[in-house]
């Protein structure tokens, strides 16, 4: 039984080509070229909250898509039973949320969210620099990328990824820059194919009125984001002790708020004291699915797509109660000493590179008299290419962007450490 809530508009990939289904769907063939990419198996060492590879137990990028893969499918379940709008040939599809949820951070770069800003100062000067363009940008442009289409990826797909909808240039004003939530002003021709060639109404004005603009999917992987964000990175706080009952009771006052029973911070103080924080999470997890209901509503794009003709909406005690639990992480966990002094040597780590790497292939300078390559052949091929200066720093930045934490450590060491590195090395 064929699902009528999608429409050839959605199915029609980058190319302009039909989907090209075989034995399985459009979106299943979306998913499915995610999964085999070498981008999205590199998200296994780079950081979630804490760097990767320090203990087993921390949530590394690639466990946690996987997580939000799974909560976005556990929604478009409740969904599916809980809306009369939905039927058994009409609903959103489960594989087609799940290869957003996977995509969803493939463009992030080492080191978390400090290697996102760093990157982006580095870029200042070249179109910025954010992780979700950078999704975009792998999406569309760099995997399997020999016609320049990217893994070609189907219009719903695509949408699905796209959170920002603001052009960098757009936010930038005088010499402010922003500092996310963008995409790269070359990337304005896909925000046209996403919208099927229409422009955006006068009231979707730049930033948080049309970033705020998603389809329904998008809306579903971003609340499973939050939803990951909130409690599981909370779990992994715990268990490496930045998390404890003293620090949350503290901070707990500090701020006014309550740690009774039955209040959000008392159920996760007393799973705390419990030593039962993952079945706390769980349980909220299920929670948090079910708080999700579908809405119809009328825009530009309901006409032509129901991926905008329907959204998502979530209870206001529940989304409270998830930004309480973020602030509680960002507070005590993210802005301690020892996470921001890693912070710090992995964007130190980055900004070495980034100036080698910027002087020898952007700007064309040899380094001590010296033009010696640095890059593999073919990765100085596609720079020497690059028509102007914005082009050939936007290939070294997709050079960093894609390595790992190890990997960015390994070429940082082999480079500026005289006792470490070998000629058989891998590089």
């Amino acid at each position: 039984m064929k699902n009528q809530f999608y429409r050839e508009f959605d199915r029609e990939r980058l190319s302009g080509k039909s989907s090209g289904e075989d034995y399985r769907s459009t979106f299943q063939i979306d998913r499915d070229r995610v999964l085999h990419t070498p981008a999205f198996r590199s998200l296994q060492s780079k950081t979630q909250v804490f760097w990767s590879g320090e203990y087993d137990f921390y949530r590394t990028r690639l466990t946690h898509s996987l997580e939000v893969a799974q909560i976005g499918r556990g929604i478009c379940d409740w969904l599916q039973k809980s809306s009369e709008a939905l039927s058994d040939d009409f609903y959103i599809d489960a594989d087609l949320v799940e290869a957003v949820c996977l995509s969803h951070d493939l463009g992030h770069p080492p080191f978390g969210h400090a290697g996102e800003r760093s990157l982006n100062h580095f870029m200042r000067d070249y179109g910025g620099f954010e992780g979700n363009a950078q999704t975009l940008r792998l999406l569309t442009e760099r995997i399997f990328s020999e016609k320049r289409m990217g893994m070609d990826p189907s219009r719903a797909f695509l949408d699905g990824v796209l959170k920002y909808k603001s052009l960098w240039s757009e936010l930038s004003q005088g010499d402010e820059r922003p500092e996310h939530h963008f995409v790269y002003d070359q990337q304005s021709h896909y925000l046209d194919f996403v919208m099927g060639g229409r422009d955006f109404p006068v009231e979707l004005t730049v930033g948080k009125e049309r970033n705020g603009f998603k389809s329904v999917e998008c809306a579903i992987m971003d609340w499973a984001d939050d939803t990951a964000y909130s409690l599981n990175d909370l779990a992994d706080a715990t268990r490496a002790g930045f998390l404890t009952v003293e620090k949350l009771e503290a901070w707990a006052d500090k701020n006014s708020l309550e740690t009774s029973d039955n209040t959000p911070l008392g159920d996760l103080k007393n799973a705390m004291r419990r030593g039962r924080v993952d079945s706390f999470a769980g349980a909220r997890i299920g929670t948090y699915i079910k708080s999700a209901s579908l809405i119809e509503t009328t825009n530009f794009m309901s006409a032509e797509s129901n991926r905008y003709r329907f959204g998502v909406a979530t209870t206001e005690e529940v989304r409270a109660e998830s930004a309480l639990f973020k602030k509680l992480a960002f507070e005590v966990v993210f802005l301690s000493p020892e996470l921001k002094q890693l912070e710090h040597k992995g964007s130190y780590v980055l900004r070495k590179l980034w100036e080698l790497l910027e002087t020898r292939y952007v700007r064309g300078e040899s380094i001590d008299g010296q033009a010696f390559p640095i890059l593999r052949e073919a990765d100085e091929a596609e720079i020497a290419a690059a028509p102007n200066e914005a082009a050939r720093a936007r290939l070294i930045c997709d050079f960093l962007a894609g390595m790992t934490d190890g990997s960015t450590v390994r070429m940082y060491r082999r480079l500026f450490e005289p006792g470490f590195g070998s000629i058989g090395d891998l590089v």
